[in-house]
């Protein structure tokens, strides 16, 4: 990064935050497959912020509004989101900088008490005000009454329309919204508020052992497909399932949905990265059909 974008930056950062902020130091640090992303420290003070094309700027929009809608729940610990804003040809967003520790049993039983929390934050209809991202595809919020319709046609029928688009040749796509219709007839959730890309890569623990969340994909949801979601790459320890499902027991029918909705994340690394993941979702769309 530049001299002149850090200045810019810096200069943004204290109109913000009506401080003024003078740059000792700038790190580059991972950000995930999709953005880069730096810590800008004073002497007092240090951020965290993604950089990405002009282009990419909604998705720096959209993952304020979800960090902002989070911590208005008062539920779990979130990133403060500063803003969002372009200089010259990048994009950016900018959040107050997390200090992560380690992490105990207590920890994620803590963390499963407070999922539970965020998910009893609720409201009329699924979807959410505006759509968004899951990791750089587009979701879709529309708002729905049923939740049925709602995942068929803002999650999957989406996600078979891109791969269609892409040339990834996926057969029996038909069948599977069918059977998703089935299988799930009679389950009738809550719209709770969801994280919506709950995986360990989204979590974390502040050094004093406060659970953290970030990089959400919010919308109105059902709150299996975030624990769904948890336990697919490894999972997490068996003392935060316990805590959640003390706090808020999962309805019967759970194992049958979560193949579902995890396919929609196997779908959406299949229309990203390709490779495994296409014959993956395959295996996944034959098994659930049958």
């Amino acid at each position: 990064m530049d001299n002149q974008v850090q200045k810019q930056l810096a200069d943004w950062l204290s109109e913000q935050t009506h401080t003024p902020f003078y740059v000792q130091r700038v790190s580059e640090v991972c950000g995930g497959c999709i953005h880069q992303a730096y810590v800008f420290e004073s002497c007092d003070r240090s951020y965290f912020i993604k950089m990405n094309q002009a282009a990419q700027r909604d998705i720096f929009e959209a993952e304020t509004e979800a960090l902002e809608i989070l911590a208005r729940t008062a539920t779990i610990c979130v990133p403060r989101p500063i803003g969002c804003g372009c200089i010259g040809e990048r994009s950016f967003l900018a959040m107050e900088r997390l200090l992560f520790g380690s992490k105990t049993s207590d920890d994620w039983r803590r963390m499963g008490q407070e999922l539970a929390g965020l998910h009893r934050y609720t409201d009329d209809q699924f979807g959410w005000h505006r759509d968004n991202f899951i990791g750089a595809s587009p979701q879709l919020n529309k708002h729905y009454s049923h939740w049925i319709d709602f995942f068929r046609e803002q999650r999957l029928r989406p996600q078979f329309a891109m791969a269609h688009d892409a040339g990834i040749q996926l057969s029996n796509t038909g069948a599977l919204l069918d059977a998703f219709a089935s299988r799930l007839e009679g389950h009738h959730p809550f719209p709770s508020l969801v994280h919506g890309d709950l995986w360990s890569g989204n979590i974390g623990f502040l050094e004093d052992g406060s659970p953290v969340i970030f990089d959400p994909a919010c919308y109105f949801g059902d709150r299996e497909t975030d624990i769904a979601f948890s336990e697919f790459f490894g999972g997490f320890p068996s003392s935060f399932y316990a805590a959640y499902e003390a706090a808020w027991p999962l309805p019967k029918g759970y194992a049958q949905r979560k193949p579902f909705y995890n396919l929609y994340h196997v779908l959406n690394h299949a229309n990203l990265f390709g490779g495994h993941y296409i014959q993956q979702a395959q295996q996944m769309i034959n098994t659930l059909i049958t």
